[in-house]
């Protein structure tokens, strides 16, 4: 992979270093963490920065941690770092199951979930995982540091609410009070390092409620919240999930791209929901498929 485009390699060693060089260059700097989309796009000539700010040399972000109920992942941690976390098999397993779908090995070796959703492509995996668990992105600019909630971050196709000199430094998800399991189900086209055709995951918690988000289906991920409203407080039963399937035009809009066809993607959308029901709700009674098995 050759790349013909020249730039400026700059590795600030402080946050606020990099925050005061993306809020000069603006547009004409772009963020290395993995590197995994970025390296592409510009071999691809499909970005031209005349910076290339690396971010790898700033302490703290690379932490996995758990507190009060909040578990926090900085703006370096590798979708290999979530996949073999022990924090997340005890405390989130659903995170590492969507972790060990993600491309090849040497791709989640580097790739980050915060680029995943910087990149904020519909099809991304990290966008359905965050939406159920509520999470918040943790952004530092030049005159404050804020949270975005996950529902207002993806604006569009490649869109966020990034606004300039900012630069995200890590996520915050949240602990559901009740017990709970998940199940993160993708459709590829092949086995290995695809991109996903559909994508849904599932949180089921004790009481018989519901969290369902979609990826690959709309311009941006999204919560079922329709879906999430009709099955609340009710047992899984096979009338009950159909009637969530007939909601699903309702929630999502998949279009035709080289990856499936529109009503390929809305039929599998059904076939996915209803699996991926069943199994997280199997595995908070505590018998359902380990993690990482797919259901389709």
């Amino acid at each position: 992979m050759a790349i013909a485009q020249q730039f400026e390699y700059l590795k600030p060693r402080r946050m606020s270093e990099a925050v005061r060089i993306v809020s000069r260059y603006g547009s004409r700097a772009q963020l290395l963490a993995g590197g995994t989309d970025l390296i592409g796009l510009i071999a691809e000539d499909a970005l031209k920065p005349d910076y290339v700010i690396d971010i790898k040399g700033i302490s703290g972000l690379d932490k996995v941690e758990l507190k009060t109920g909040v578990l926090h992942i900085g703006a370096l941690v590798t979708f290999s770092d979530l996949k073999n976390s022990s924090v997340l098999a005890r405390k989130f397993p659903v995170i590492g199951e969507m972790a060990g779908w993600v491309a090849s090995v040497g791709i989640r070796n580097r790739a980050t979930m915060v680029g995943n959703i910087c990149s904020a492509v519909p099809c991304c995996d990290s966008g359905p995982i965050l939406l159920v668990y509520d999470a918040a992105v943790h952004v530092a600019g030049p005159a404050r540091k804020r949270m975005i909630p996950v529902s207002t971050w993806f604006v569009g196709p490649r869109k966020t609410a990034l606004k300039r000199g900012e630069i995200v430094t890590g996520l915050d998800l949240f602990l559901p009070k009740k017990r709970h399991a998940g199940c993160f189900v993708k459709l590829k086209r092949y086995e290995g390092g695809d991109l996903a055709q559909a994508s849904v995951a599932i949180l089921a918690l004790e009481g018989n409620s519901y969290r369902i988000a979609f990826g690959a289906v709309a311009p941006r991920p999204v919560r079922a919240p329709k879906i999430e409203a009709l099955l609340e407080g009710k047992a899984l039963s096979d009338p009950l999930m159909r009637e969530a399937v007939r909601l699903l035009p309702e929630e999502i809009a998949p279009i035709t791209d080289i990856r499936a066809t529109r009503e390929y993607r809305a039929h599998m959308a059904g076939v996915m929901l209803k699996r991926g029901l069943e199994a997280a709700v199997s595995r908070l009674k505590g018998n359902g498929p380990e993690y990482g098995v797919s259901v389709i």
